[in-house]
């Protein structure tokens, strides 16, 4: 009998969960709990964190889970760390269903950095009108240069004071080209930070700055250990149907 654990909150996530309803597996699915309201899904939901290794392992263990399937966004390092380790500790097979990069057009103008503290190192030094598009998580370090704009896109309202003056826009994706033309023009935005997420849900922001000519500080992706990985919500059903025809 197969038990899945979907670590999740990405759109990637709700495809996977809305498969496996239909396929009728028993499955739980996971929201790391920083969204207020996050999406229904067809899946009994838990909301919260786990406690770090120990605690995602003691779950594993005390649910009976005998899959994990880590369906978190990108950027979430150590989450997907965690469920590396909880899963070696607990011998539990995991797969990671994670997008693919976006990878640079010939008339992109990318800025690659490797972390936030280098995206802001990236900046000018002369006042811009910046959309900072990395989660409200990320933004503290950029009080370090408070001369700029800054638009900010969040999917909740804020709950705490900024750490600067900001334009903030509440909405949630997927955003179109359109759309994303026409903030950027009307707020006269002339940088970008965004995180390479990959996948088409936040590509739209991407495609608008290559058409306006903008330059886009792109934050690389953080190092995680090696696991096994898939693109596509077909192959992490292939994975399991394959542990059920061996009995796993």
């Amino acid at each position: 009998m197969i038990r899945a654990l979907i670590l999740g909150g990405t759109a990637d996530a709700s495809l996977l969960a809305a498969e496996i309803a239909r396929a009728g597996i028993d499955a739980v699915y996971s929201y790391g709990g920083r969204t207020r309201a996050p999406a229904d899904q067809p899946l009994p939901t838990r909301i919260g964190g786990f406690g770090g290794v120990s605690g995602l392992a003691d779950y594993i263990r005390r649910d009976g889970i005998t899959h994990v399937i880590d369906a978190t966004h990108p950027f979430a390092a150590e989450m997907s760390r965690n469920a590396v380790d909880a899963c070696t500790q607990t011998d539990t097979p995991l797969i990671a269903l994670e997008r693919a990069p976006w990878i640079k057009a010939s008339d992109d103008t990318w800025i690659e950095v490797v972390d936030v503290n280098a995206a802001v190192a990236a900046l000018p030094d002369a006042p811009a009108n910046v959309f900072l598009a990395i989660g409200r998580q990320h933004i503290a370090p950029f009080a370090t240069k408070p001369q700029h704009a800054y638009t900010l896109r969040f999917v909740d309202p804020p709950d705490a004071p900024l750490p600067f003056a900001a334009d903030v826009i509440v909405s949630r994706g997927p955003f179109t080209l359109h759309s994303e033309l026409a903030m950027m023009r009307t707020r006269g935005i002339t940088w970008i930070v965004a995180r390479n997420s990959g996948g088409d849900g936040a590509r739209a922001k991407i495609d608008a700055a290559r058409r306006l000519g903008l330059p886009v500080i792109m934050i690389s992706r953080p190092e995680l250990p090696e696991r096994r990985r898939v693109e596509r919500v077909t192959d992490v059903m292939q994975w399991l149907a394959h542990s059920a025809r061996l009995g796993a």
